[in-house]
């Protein structure tokens, strides 16, 4: 299941453990950004509640904040993201994830937006 924010944030969750998610900005957010040139990932075992700054994302024309879609503790960060920034442009919503986390409580998934909403907002 992927859900959407209003700051163009992305949030995955596996089937198979629902409780571990995958984020990420959007294809939107890349758009609007233009080449993304350095990211700063949070670290490893920080704990965020929802709507916290966890990250950041800087381009060749300005920066933004990333912002945790629910509340959890980081388990991974993609380092691949933080050596080949660019990453984020070529591939948003798959290889090019910032950080996993668990979620203390994955029912706030459920406040997101799905594709539909998503795509009816940012349109």
């Amino acid at each position: 299941m992927k859900r959407y924010t209003e700051a163009h944030v992305w949030i995955a969750c596996d089937d198979a453990d629902a409780s571990v998610a995958t984020v990420g900005i959007t294809v939107h957010a890349q758009e609007a950004l233009g080449d993304v040139v350095f990211v700063e990932l949070p670290a490893i075992g920080a704990v965020f509640a929802a709507g916290e700054k966890a990250g950041l994302v800087e381009s060749v024309k300005t920066a933004a904040d990333v912002y945790i879609p629910v509340g959890g503790s980081v388990t991974e960060v993609n380092e691949v993201l933080r050596s080949d920034p660019s990453l984020a442009n070529r591939d948003p919503l798959d290889g090019g994830w910032f950080f996993k986390i668990t979620m203390s409580q994955p029912s706030e998934m459920d406040t997101l937006m799905d594709e539909l909403a998503y795509t009816g907002f940012a349109n």
